[in-house]
């Protein structure tokens, strides 16, 4: 028999509603799991099993009376410890947050409990959620399930890293600068960044974010297969009149020709052989799905809309007052923080009211782009992913590292959705692409991502290397 743990979330909710396994069957696998390998990786680094177990047996109470528990019926799923859940602190990785105890759900965790789901924990992110590695004083390090010696991507690195060793079936994450599809890319998964307003979050536990912040973070799914994304997706974008950016577009959209374009280095990026190598595999299998693929030189401007993030995301820790890197005192926030701001100088009330109005025409620029292609496939980042932790060895690395990140940077800017598909291996390290589409169309991302995955061999859970 298959044990449980390795399944797909929807394969796993369709035998949970037919009653061949019951949620508690799934969960109890889960949790083993958890157990078993949770320790050489730190990527859950809070769980209640009698917590997840009472969950698991309200759904099969529910199939028993021959009600719905909804579209993920019983399906082990974590959630980043950045969001709201109700009795467990946001701590965002952060020692200042540790007895920051949540007194409601976030949207995005209510909505996930409304599906169905059963939370097997939370999941390890760097201080603030700040780098694309996941370290922090308070809950320690995460470490890659294919080679510790690779970063596991950050924020969201615990969950990419429990999803690839079986911890759950979809991991909920977090992207305003790649938080999401670059730990799917380390860690050898997919995950998709949804436009802005597609899923509901909000935070009671703590005060509104800044401009900035509210127009590029989304939260959205990890999972090793399309369909799982396509699931959480669906589960996690039901309505919830806290975030007043909701907004209900419809999740299939009007049909659309299958043409993409192909572009191995925007706005002139430098790109590995290996990556460019995994973008044309991924063109190739497109192609032969019966997608048109036409390669183009560039895309609209990237390094533009990058600049402008830094600056409008910057200004949220830049207002007058003590710092709060400082008063974490966490010594890799601090590092990159310094690094960010020499990158970055700080702008002036004119630079801020700039930067927004220089959006909408970068926006639109893209959009008519995208009305050519609406399917993108670039990298994901400019490098196979990094060593451990190299981002803090020095300014110069730093800056290297920025660049590399050009597509993740980018985009936030832009609310546009963006999708991660894994493609294989080199050697140890994960490789793949990013494809990016129209506001609200995820529906081209996730079509694009499956013929893709079709053209491979799909992830499935590892064993932690050692």
């Amino acid at each position: 028999m298959t044990d449980l743990w390795r399944l797909s979330a929807t394969d796993l909710a369709a035998r949970i509603r037919a009653r061949e396994t019951s949620a508690q069957e799934a969960t109890k696998a889960a949790l083993a799991r958890l157990e078993a390998v949770n320790p050489a990786l730190n990527a859950v680094i809070a769980h209640d099993p009698k917590q997840a177990l009472a969950a698991a047996a309200a759904v099969d109470a529910a199939l028993s009376r021959g009600e719905d528990p909804g579209p993920l019926a019983g399906v082990p799923v974590t959630v980043k410890v950045n969001v709201d859940q109700e009795g467990w602190a946001t701590t965002n990785g952060l020692r200042l947050q540790q007895d920051l105890i949540a007194r409601q759900d976030s949207p995005v965790v209510a909505n996930l409990k409304r599906a169905g789901a059963v939370i097997l924990g939370r999941t390890n992110t760097p201080a603030f959620s700040l780098r694309w590695f996941t370290r922090n004083s308070l809950h320690g390090a995460t470490k890659n399930p294919r080679d510790p010696g690779l970063t596991p991507g950050g924020s969201s690195g615990g969950a990419a890293a429990a999803v690839a060793a079986g911890i759950g079936a979809i991991g909920h994450g977090t992207d305003i600068g790649g938080s999401i599809r670059y730990p799917a890319y380390a860690c050898g998964v997919h995950g998709l960044r949804p436009t802005l307003g597609r899923i509901p979050a909000w935070n009671a536990s703590g005060p509104d974010r800044g401009i900035g912040a509210q127009l590029m973070a989304v939260s959205g799914p990890i999972a090793r297969s399309i369909a799982d994304l396509r699931l959480g997706l669906a589960a996690m974008a039901q309505q919830d009149l806290r975030d007043p950016w909701w907004t209900p577009a419809p999740l299939e959209g009007p049909a659309f020709p299958k043409r993409a374009a192909l572009c191995l280095a925007p706005d002139g990026m430098k790109v590995q052989p290996e990556v460019a190598a995994a973008l044309r595999d991924a063109a190739a299998r497109l192609e032969k799905a019966g997608w048109a693929v036409e390669e183009v030189a560039n895309t609209p401007p990237l390094v533009e809309c990058a600049r402008l993030q830094a600056l409008l995301w910057l200004a949220e820790s830049r207002r007058p007052g003590p710092s709060v890197f400082e008063a974490e005192g966490d010594p890799d926030a601090i590092a990159v923080s310094g690094f960010m701001a020499r990158l970055c100088p700080e702008a002036s009330l004119a630079d801020f009211q700039a930067a927004l109005q220089a959006r909408v025409g970068l926006l639109r620029q893209w959009l008519a782009f995208l009305g050519k292609y609406p399917a993108v496939v670039m990298p994901v980042s400019g490098e196979l992913p990094f060593r451990d932790h190299d981002d803090v060895t020095s300014f110069e690395r730093f800056e290297e590292i920025v660049m590399a990140q050009l597509p993740q940077v980018g985009l936030p800017l832009l609310s546009l959705p963006g999708l991660t598909v894994s493609t294989g291996l080199v050697g140890r390290a994960p490789v793949g692409v990013q494809i990016v589409g129209s506001r609200y169309r995820e529906d081209v991302l996730l079509a694009a991502g499956e013929a893709i995955e079709a053209g491979g061999v799909p992830p499935a859970p590892i064993d932690p290397v050692g």
